[in-house]
């Protein structure tokens, strides 16, 4: 394989690793956690540097968010040190670099949607290893989109999604959280935005690196979003267990990481800049939820 051809996609077995090595077939190829220890930065500075990718794209990161609080050293070491490692390569072989970021870089206060420059005040460690990321590769002079996102999903992975499908086939009852509000994002649909993106900013005579703010538009909440789910479930024929759906605030449900309430994220420079807009997240459901019901009769 002649790597200098082809995108390095770090996080290969991850929901969005996964989605841009789907799209991106052969002009790109993918590393997991095994293959690229993101605990050892030295070693994902050798990867870079041996085998010297067209450019990098990384979606790995530590995003447990919950473990964190006891896990601080781990979050900093693979959200803050390794894509510290990663931009000093990219900036040495001169290659682009994709990195994601999070909403929870900001401590969810007002209802106003967050803009890139606004101020950023992490309620837990996983946000604030997020946002170490985020500075020490905007400090490292290389070319790169930093992609702020929130609420990411899809039809086969460990999220939202799919733990309300499976509650809803073991519980009557489900208490969701309705006072966190943002945009859930599907992963398809974030990575090939991404992949746009990164087309566009090689076009450019100056890249134009710098963070965006990059997820499905619209906002709901936790809450609607699960029932929007289990609605969309049922007329395309599943059946449940659960009967009834109860808002209930934050507080209700404690949590070791404190969650920002405010999530809503405002793409208005991934538009201006990049000329990326994302789909609403309600179109991300129904191809998601498509996605699905055709998994379960394959």
């Amino acid at each position: 394989m002649n790597s200098s051809k082809k995108i390095l996609v770090f996080g290969k077995n991850g929901q969005v690793g996964s989605a841009i090595l789907n799209i991106l077939g052969d002009k790109a190829y993918g590393l997991d956690k095994i293959t690229a220890d993101f605990t050892k930065p030295d070693n994902i500075s050798h990867i870079i540097e041996n085998q010297i990718p067209s450019a990098v794209i990384n979606t790995a990161a530590y995003t447990m968010v919950d473990k964190a609080e006891s896990e601080k050293d781990l979050a900093f070491l693979v959200n803050s040190a390794t894509p510290d490692a990663i931009a000093n390569s990219c900036k040495k072989l001169n290659i682009p670099l994709i990195h994601y970021s999070t909403d929870y870089v900001f401590d969810g206060s007002g209802s106003n949607p967050r803009q890139e420059d606004d101020k950023t005040s992490p309620l837990n460690h996983y946000g604030a290893s997020k946002l170490a990321g985020e500075q020490q590769i905007s400090a490292s002079g290389c070319n790169y989109l930093i992609f702020r996102t929130s609420w990411v999903y899809d039809s086969k992975g460990k999220n939202f999604f799919n733990t309300i499908l499976r509650l809803g086939n073991e519980k009557e009852e489900l208490r969701i959280v309705n006072d966190q509000n943002g945009a859930p994002t599907y992963a398809e649909h974030l990575a090939k935005a991404s992949i746009t993106a990164l087309n566009y900013a090689l076009a450019q005579k100056k890249f134009p690196s710098g963070i965006y703010n990059l997820c499905n538009s619209g906002a709901t909440t936790w809450y609607d979003f699960a029932c929007a789910i289990l609605k969309q479930a049922k007329d395309a024929g599943l059946n449940f267990k659960v009967k009834s759906i109860i808002p209930i605030p934050s507080e209700q449900y404690p949590t070791p990481a404190q969650r920002p309430k405010n999530s809503k994220l405002d793409c208005t420079k991934a538009w201006s800049i990049l000329k990326i807009k994302m789909p609403t997240w309600q179109e991300g459901l129904n191809q998601c939820m498509e996605e699905y019901i055709a998994s379960r009769k394959n």
